[in-house]
This record gives structure tokens, sequence and C-alpha cells, in this order.
């Protein structure tokens, strides 16, 4: 560089594409003259309609097609789906059915977790945060804690997997739910092989505790970096929990409460509408959702902001409690580290993940030993004509909602689907920028420091296929062209 000559700094940066998630996605920081973040956008480039392409098709096709949404998540569409035909044909499930939904639910929420956990955010912490890109991975996760866990996790995840399809007809794509019941029941002789697995399931999921624990929680710089302002968002949290305000994946009510952790609402699924809205940006194929009580305020926090959030750290907030021995014992160590609830540092979500691991877990052995669980009645046939039908449940990224509208014959004529990261889009956005502007300075970037802004959405373990979602059907097109200078010149809109 000529002498007396400036550096030239960056004006914008951007991370494309993001890594270790479902879907796609970038991050564009917008940095001053003195290379401090102006702004900084979470992007998801993708569209998915099937709102619009459900239109005219048999309800009774919805568990089937809304499962092809995410090849990471189908459970938790087919499972909405179910629960909003019980609604729409007014049909309640025999007991036992419910209890096979469930085993096969958890059973899903387990080995989802554990994928998120060790494969999809686990090479942050485990390997390490500045760690080659290379070792950021699974493989480097492999070689930092041994083969022998390396094959304990692929060997469980598999076993999970297998459950889900002998019981679910497929395990990408299951096809059990049914309205007002399951396909098929669970018979007594698959009793021992079941509780033998849950057995073993319930052992990995305190096993992962222990990892966590050694590996995170023992690590200074980790905790510091968990509980940082960087990572810390006060915002309204929601999530379903059962009649004693604990913690349930399948069923409940939805509870919300307020960045103190004051119960603000509880609502039915069919209340829905009553209080969520959805926000709509130029430059985000997701909606944003937000409390209608409270109002869109803007990508800001505190009790005056609608925006709330969902996913295992939200749902731990919302519930008073575990809703099983060994993950209540979790919880409250979790509590009582974190300084008590609410807890609203982002990267916890992680440990939340861990002791939502171990309910599932506990609830698989629970349920092998019901004794409903091996009952004959399976279904509630339909007798009422359709009109409208929502079913709720707790995705393992987040509260999921499935409504549905038909004529007489039962077709589609609206269906809306509110899915789980996009009721964390609001918070996910802000957590982005907010790691951005605590991290950049002077335009100095890493690769590792790059890799820190992610771990800020990468905590919600978002899956962006499932939450781009755009009515009536047409593509809202923005272009907006700049200068070298990264300043807008034109914008062009559809």
């Amino acid at each position: 560089m000529p002498t007396g000559a400036q550096q030239t700094l960056p004006r914008r940066i951007t991370i494309d594409p993001i890594t270790r998630l479902e879907g796609h996605g970038k991050i564009d920081i917008f940095l001053d003259a003195k290379g401090e973040v102006e702004k900084a956008f979470y992007q998801i480039p993708e569209l998915r309609g099937f709102e619009v392409f459900s239109l005219g098709r048999p309800a009774e096709d919805m568990p089937q097609i809304t499962s092809r949404i995410c090849g990471v998540c189908p459970t938790a569409h087919h499972m909405a789906a179910t629960k909003a035909l019980d609604d729409l044909y007014r049909v309640d499930p025999p007991p036992t059915a419910k209890k096979v939904r469930e085993l096969i639910y958890n059973t899903f929420m387990l080995e989802d977790h554990a994928l998120h956990v060790y494969i999809l955010g686990g090479p942050d912490f485990i390997v390490g945060p500045d760690a080659p890109k290379a070792k950021r991975n699974v493989l480097g996760v492999i070689e930092t804690v041994g083969i022998e866990t390396g094959k304990r996790v692929i060997t469980m995840r598999r076993r999970l997997r297998e459950l889900i399809a002998h019981l679910g007809g497929k395990v990408i794509h299951p096809v059990f739910g049914l309205p007002g019941g399951v396909a098929r029941g669970v018979s007594p002789d698959e009793i021992p092989a079941l509780k033998s697995l849950a057995d073993d399931a319930v052992a990995f999921a305190l096993f992962t505790l222990e990892v966590f624990r050694k590996i995170v929680l023992a690590n200074d710089k980790y905790v510091a970096l968990i509980t940082s302002d960087a990572f810390t968002h006060h915002t309204y949290s929601m999530g379903l929990v059962d009649a004693a305000n604990k913690v349930n994946f399948y069923d409940g009510t939805v509870r919300v409460t307020d960045p103190s952790g004051k119960e603000f609402t509880r609502f039915a699924p069919g209340e829905y509408l009553d209080t969520v809205a959805e926000h709509v940006e130029p430059w985000s194929y997701v909606k944003f959702p937000f409390l209608k009580k409270v109002g869109w305020k803007g990508f800001t926090d505190g009790p005056d902001s609608g925006i709330y959030s969902v996913a295992p750290l939200a749902r731990l907030n919302v519930a008073d409690g575990m809703a099983t021995p060994e993950a209540q014992k979790a919880y409250e160590e979790y509590v009582a580290t974190l300084g008590g609830k609410p807890v609203h540092h982002t990267l916890a979500n992680h440990w939340a993940r861990v002791i939502e691991m171990i309910q599932a877990a506990e609830k698989i052995r629970e349920l092998a030993a019901d004794p409903l669980l091996t009952g004959k009645e399976l279904r509630t046939l339909p007798t009422e004509k359709p009109t409208r039908g929502i079913g709720i449940v707790e995705a393992p990224r987040g509260t999921l909602m499935h409504h549905y509208e038909t004529d007489e014959k039962g077709l589609i004529t609206k269906a809306n689907l509110i899915v789980a990261t996009q009721n964390n889009a609001g918070r996910i956005s802000m957590s982005v920028e907010k790691a951005a502007r605590a991290l950049i300075h002077g335009g100095k970037v890493d690769d590792g420091l790059l890799n820190k802004i992610e771990m800020a959405f990468r905590a919600y373990d978002p899956c962006n296929a499932c939450s781009t979602h755009a009515l009536p059907g047409q593509m809202p097109l923005t272009i907006r062209l700049r200068n070298a200078a990264g300043d807008v010149e034109k914008v062009i809109e559809r």
C-alpha cells in the first residue's frame, strides 16, 4: 500500500450459504465508514407454497402432503395435520390411538434433538466455534469425542428411526395418522423390544447430559458466551403445557409468558388467531408472527414488543417444570445455574434441548409400560361434515400450527401453516443482528467470528424450508440495485 494511503474497509459482509441447518439462507451485514455494523439481515431466499397447492385436495391427504415440506421434521407436520383432521371432523381418538401417537412423537423428538445436539449445533461447542471449517462437522465431533461415542450416537438414532418406520410406516414421510386415530397399533409381543429400546434411550439421553456438562458447562469461556449480552433477548415465550403446566410435545394448551416470566395469555388451538398475527418484510420470504395484544413494534425486544420465542428455551420458560423425574432434575439444575427463570440466553437453547431429550426418552419408557398401548381400539370413525380444523404440536423447533378449512365434501378451501421457525423468525433476525453488532468492530472479521454470528441462528435449530410461506401464492419479488458503495440506487417491486 502506498505511503499515506488509507485502507478501504468493507461495507458489506455476506455469509452465503449459512450452514448446519435445514433449508437455505444467507446473512448480509452492512457496515458504516468506521467498520461498525449498521444493519444485518437474516434472509431466506427460498419459497414453499404448500398452502396454495393444497387447495382443492381432500383433507385426508394433508398429513402426507405437508410431511413433504421438510425431510428433517416430517413427523411434526404429519402429527399437526392429523390433529387438525381430528378437529376438522370433530372426532376424539381412542386412548390407545393417543398412546401410539405419543410414542411415535416422543421417539421423533428424541431422535431429532440428538441430530442437532451432536451434528448440527454440537460442533460449535464439541469442536469449538473457532475451529477450522473442516473440523466443524460430524467428523470433527467424532474425532473429538471418540469413535465409540460416535458409534453410540449413530446407533441410537438408527434404532429410534427404525421404531418410527415400524410403527409409522415410513421414517421420512410417515403414514400412520388418520382422522380419529392411527393406522396400526402395538402388539403385546413387541413390548419387550420396545422396553429394551426405551431403557437404552433414557441411558443415552442422560449420557448426553453428562457430555454437555463436561464439554460445555465445565468450560468457563463457553458459559460466558452463553450468558453474554450478545446472545440475550428479553422476549415473550410460547409453548404447549399439560394440565399441570408441565412441558408437553403432543397435546395441551398453548401458554405465553411475558419477558418477566409472568403468564400473559393461554389459548386452545382453535383460538390461535385471537393471539397471533403475521407481519411481512420485503427482504425475506418468511413472515414474522407477533402477539396481537401487544402489536408489531419492529425488531426489538422487551414487554412492549410483540415478538415472541418458541423452541426448547421458550418451552422451559412457559412451563412450571418437566413431566418426567430425570428431566425435572436436569431442569432444576439448568434454572439454578442460569440464575432462575425465565432464561433469555439464546445459546441456552442447546442445554434446554438436552433436557427435552431426557423427557422424551422417559416418556417412551412410560408408554412402553402402559397397558393401554396394546389396546385394540385404534380409531373413532368420523361422522360429521368437515368445516374447520386446527392442530397444534410442539415440533423440535417450537410451536407448530396447522389450520384447514374445507367445503362439505372435505376438499381444502383454505390452509394456513404457522411453523416453528416462522414463530421464531423475529427473534432469530434480532439475534443475528445483535451478535454481529457485538462481534464486528472496525470491519475486522475472521472465520471464527463469522461462525459465532451463525451460532446466533443455529441455536434455534431453524428449518428454513418449513418457514417460507406466501399467500395467496404470488411470489413477492423485490430487486434492489446498489452502487459500488453499497447504497441502494433503485428498487423494483412486483
